[in-house]
């Protein structure tokens, strides 16, 4: 196997495949001065102090002092090159993506039109008071299931009262999104009675809803609140048992994009391999949404040029600019980031990170660009406000539609989200090490080089999720959402 990588032929250093000692002779003749761990940079030039240093034909930031060539590149010598708010300029910069056959999958067609790829029932707590008669009552219904009813889950989440304006609305929005997504095959809505988002306010911000599958009860008006539930769940399972899959075309897949515990060789296979199949996606008239705003700076102004009209393109900036002014608002560093565990991996910066994490975007055009908690309504991709926190990013993907989550990883992560999180290997270590985790390795890219059959194989799986097939969370029945918590707590 190769010992290093230069991604870009632009490129002042290269990424180590391998752990490598001091003194070793590299292809390109090159000498390591340091040792080297496994996804971190080594200089390919001479760099002096100010300098630029290119990683995936960008910089990535400036040294902080004069570099030798051999020698290792990380924070100790790179510095951030990032700015606060930005004038951008549009300068489209896009390709369109060739259309192909139009494959299928197995999934539940809804009486809205909509399409689950889980036969799921859901209780969901309007407040976090409910949450332990929410998970009391999927316990007590777990024996009564059957049919082609996949699981019973609680939902559970410490918010829905004492919050203001749109700390408030954010709450409402998410938990009605879940409550109409169509991976649920029925819905029990619990609420206390008291708590500001209540049932009947949650009403007005659903719409229309699906009365037979979509139940609701307040706890402060039952004498037991949970024999009661268990009734209404019981009548939700008769209709749900009956529910079959068929034949649904891959151009109704909504696809999330998230990554997390990042490493040196996360832009290098796993998230360019997710890339490859965001474009399959939209090759089959699906869609893909990109989010964790934080972890696009640095790498915005690739995105904003390849957005479809000025008007997308705007609209990314405001995207870009509004999460860097709510930073501010709080006093926080715009650019406190990567994480400890990121550096660990070979991440020095947050231009180097997010120029990784944008690659699972592949080379799509921008559709649209989505506000927290909207639902998806343009075919393609999407741009979603979201933070780059694992658990509330992903819960912002299943809110805005999509039905399964893509989730590469360097460092290895157990949590799940509302819909299917498919858990994809930036290395083969890890994919080794945790394969009661870990759904796909993409670190076998590194020894057989073939990117493009990796993302086929990737899709293969996609496409049998979508069918039926668990995920490592599922089997281990994992399911977590967490919501932007963004206001004042009364």
């Amino acid at each position: 196997m190769r010992k290093i990588i230069q991604i870009n032929p632009k490129d002042n250093v290269c990424v180590a495949l391998c752990d490598i000692a001091m003194g070793t002779k590299l292809s390109n003749g090159i000498v390591t001065v340091d040792d080297i761990k496994l996804g971190h940079k080594i200089a390919l030039d001479d760099i002096k102090m100010d300098d630029p240093v290119i990683k995936y034909g960008y910089p990535i930031g400036h040294a902080k002092t004069d570099i030798k060539k051999g020698f290792w590149v990380h924070t100790h010598n790179l510095k951030t090159g990032l700015d606060d708010v930005v004038n951008y300029q549009y300068q489209p910069n896009f390709s369109e993506i060739k259309p192909e056959t139009i494959r299928t999958f197995k999934g539940y067609r809804r009486s809205n039109m909509k399409v689950g790829i889980r036969n799921e029932l859901w209780i969901i707590p309007t407040v976090g008071c409910v949450n332990n008669v929410a998970d009391k009552m999927a316990e007590l219904t777990k024996p009564y299931l059957k049919g082609s009813i996949d699981d019973v889950i609680a939902y559970t989440h410490p918010y829905g009262c004492s919050q203001m304006g749109d700390d408030q609305e954010n709450t409402k929005m998410i938990l009605s999104d879940l409550i109409k997504h169509p991976n649920a095959g029925g819905v029990l809505v619990v609420g206390l009675g008291c708590e500001n988002s209540n049932i009947d306010e949650l009403k007005k911000v659903m719409g229309d809803y699906d009365q037979k599958r979509i139940k609701f009860i307040n706890c402060q008006d039952h004498e037991d609140e949970l024999a009661d539930g268990v009734e209404i769940i019981k009548g939700l399972i008769e209709i749900m048992a009956l529910d079959q899959r068929e034949e649904i075309p891959v151009s109704e897949l909504i696809i999330g994009l998230k990554c997390g515990g990042s490493d040196g060789l996360s832009g290098i296979t796993a998230n360019p391999c997710v890339g490859l199949l965001s474009d399959k996606i939209i090759a089959q008239n699906g869609t893909t949404i990109l989010t964790e705003v934080p972890e696009m700076f640095g790498a915005e102004t690739i995105l904003m040029n390849r957005c479809a009209s000025v008007d997308i393109f705007n609209k990314t900036v405001e995207l870009i600019n509004d999460f860097k002014l709510y930073f501010k608002s709080h006093d926080q560093t715009i650019y406190e980031n990567p994480s400890f565990g990121n550096k660990v991996g070979g991440i020095s910066t947050l231009e180097d990170k997010s120029l990784g994490c944008t690659q699972k975007a592949g080379s799509a055009k921008i559709v649209d660009v989505l506000k927290y908690g909207e639902n998806v309504h343009i075919k393609g991709l999407n741009l979603l406000n979201s933070p780059g926190n694992d658990l509330v990013a992903s819960t912002a993907l299943a809110a805005s539609g999509a039905h399964i989550v893509l989730f590469t990883t360097g460092r290895g992560t157990p949590f799940a989200c509302p819909v299917p999180t498919l858990k994809i290997a930036t290395n083969t270590v890890l994919a080794n090490k945790k394969k009661n985790w870990i759904d796909f390795d993409a670190g076998k890219i590194l020894e057989d080089g073939n990117m493009r059959l990796a993302s086929e194989e990737l899709f293969e799986l996609v496409v049998n999720v979508a069918s039926g097939r668990l995920v490592k969370a599922e089997e281990a029945g994992f399911h977590d959402m967490a919501i932007f918590k963004k206001g004042v707590t009364l």
